[in-house]
């Protein structure tokens, strides 16, 4: 598989001030074999920064966290989650959900438009690649804008 990583836009060279981030749940073939996206966003515009496929463990996080390195990010607002708590600096982590609404929104869009995202369905993924390829052509095309 190949991945092509495109910049969303130029982004100023202060930085991003503030990012969103959350992970969000569902399934290869079984619901028992859970499969986690991670991702980021901008607060202040909702684009979406980066993303990644995985468990719901530390390895992933710190997979998503090397992609948002060159944007610069000052501060991360999230949920309580420990591989949070873990690996971004306490003075550029702010916990609550109040600043995690607008990421929190995009999980219902994802989970509204992709079948294979709703908790109660008879649509699955059966393997983890095709698993990601759906939902990343998704993202590629709706949220970063690129032809697909």
């Amino acid at each position: 598989m190949e991945v092509d990583i495109i910049r969303v836009e130029e982004r100023e060279e202060t930085g991003i001030e503030e990012s969103e981030l959350d992970e969000m749940w569902s399934y290869v073939g079984k619901k028992s074999n859970p499969r986690w996206l991670w991702h980021a966003i901008d607060r202040r515009s909702g684009d979406v920064l980066a993303y990644a496929f995985g468990r719901r463990k530390d390895k992933v996080f710190l997979q998503l966290k090397k992609l948002l390195e060159p944007f610069g990010i000052k501060r991360y607002c999230t949920d309580g989650w420990g591989a949070y708590e873990r690996h971004l600096p306490v003075k550029a982590h702010e916990i609550g959900k109040h600043k995690t609404q607008r990421i929190e929104r995009k999980h219902l869009k994802l989970r509204t438009r992709i079948k294979r995202l709703a908790r109660k369905t008879i649509c699955f993924s059966k393997t983890e690649e095709m698993h990601d390829l759906v939902i990343g052509l998704f993202i590629n095309r709706y949220e970063f804008s690129l032809p697909v």
